[in-house]
């Protein structure tokens, strides 16, 4: 197995250069005239597939051999890494098969299907998705390019923290959603390499609070299809990879509630004017919500912006509820201007 350190991460990044977007880095004035900090949001929701995936796969992929790339690649995903995987497939004529749950939001399964992969549905409370790429393998004799538990995958995620470490003076904290933890822990070795007094945070929603307890008590936890709206966090624990990444490399974990990542996606939409999916707006959530005590200059990854149109209506036509932590509505009731 190829070792996952800043060397795989810059490499990675030279692969993806003139391939991946160097997405932006946008902040909000008024954010931060609340907050007494300066937040940087590296917008990987305007990367392409509209998520931070494409790095990864496109690392991955990228590094088959011939006759890997011949016999095609498999792999699982709710979604944005079975369109990434979808995208890097039809761009290296690799193909490519994706195990999708049956409640994957309809917006990231037409558009995995849009850049020609086969699609498999399976239902989580029946069948789980590793079993059924397992069977792909054996019977199509296909590589497995997993969403996070790969040493390519992992680095190539990294790239994100890397390019906000080249774009952002000093950041002092640096904020990453966690599901399975190749992003936040290839942000963490990304962001350490380059600057070593850098902390590092994951984020989780409550309802899947997997990977803090496994950070707090050093050994791996589970959940079972949590019922959260950030779906991109609903992955069933830290890989056999990233596990140890993450005791590695990463300062701490926090957690936030359904409520509060509600109203970091309403932030976004009203405030800056961007669609970010829920998985997306976790670093914001903790910091609104107060989960996460900010530092004088904090980057926040934002790591997608594919949501339905009926998942985001029903998000930003709902008023804050009573629970919603304390910071968070003095947030929203001291916003008066726009960003």
């Amino acid at each position: 197995m190829r070792p996952v350190d800043f060397k795989a991460v810059a490499e990675a990044a030279r692969r993806l250069k003139g391939v991946a977007h160097e997405t932006p880095v946008t902040t909000s004035s008024t954010l931060n005239r609340v907050l007494s900090c300066e937040v940087f949001f590296k917008c990987e929701n305007l990367q392409r597939v509209g998520a931070f995936k494409f790095r990864g796969a496109y690392n991955a992929m990228s590094r088959l051999s011939r006759e890997e790339k011949r016999r095609g690649v498999v792999t699982y995903s709710s979604g944005n890494h079975a369109q990434a995987v979808a995208l890097v497939g039809r761009m290296l004529s690799i193909p490519t098969s994706v195990v999708m749950p049956a409640d994957a939001p309809e917006l990231k399964r037409a558009a995995t299907k849009a850049y020609g992969a086969d699609v498999l549905l399976y239902e989580p409370e029946k069948e789980t998705r590793e079993s059924i790429a397992e069977e792909l393998q054996q019977k199509r004799g296909c590589v497995l390019i997993p969403p996070f538990d790969h040493p390519d995958v992992i680095a190539g995620q990294g790239t994100a923290a890397l390019e906000l470490t080249r774009q952002v003076e000093d950041p002092e904290l640096i904020l990453a959603p966690c599901g399975g933890g190749g992003l936040l822990s290839g942000c963490a070795i990304a962001a350490k390499g380059r600057l070593p007094s850098c902390r590092v945070m994951g984020v989780e929603p409550e309802l899947a609070d997997d990977a803090a307890r496994s950070f707090r008590t050093g050994t791996l936890q589970t959940v079972h299809n949590p019922p959260t709206i950030a779906d991109g966090t609903r992955t069933a624990s830290l890989g056999r990879i990233t596990f140890p990444l993450v005791l590695a490399h990463v300062d701490d974990m926090v957690t936030v509630t359904e409520a509060a990542i509600r109203q970091a996606v309403r932030f976004f939409f009203y405030r800056m004017k961007l669609v970010v999916e829920p998985s997306g707006a976790l670093g914001l959530a903790a910091l609104m919500s107060g989960a996460v005590s900010p530092a004088k200059r904090v980057g926040v990854i934002v790591s997608g912006g594919n949501v339905d149109g009926a998942v985001m209506a029903q998000i930003l036509g709902k008023r804050r509820t009573s629970n919603v932590q304390r910071r968070t509505s003095n947030v929203q009731r001291r916003i008066k201007n726009p960003a």
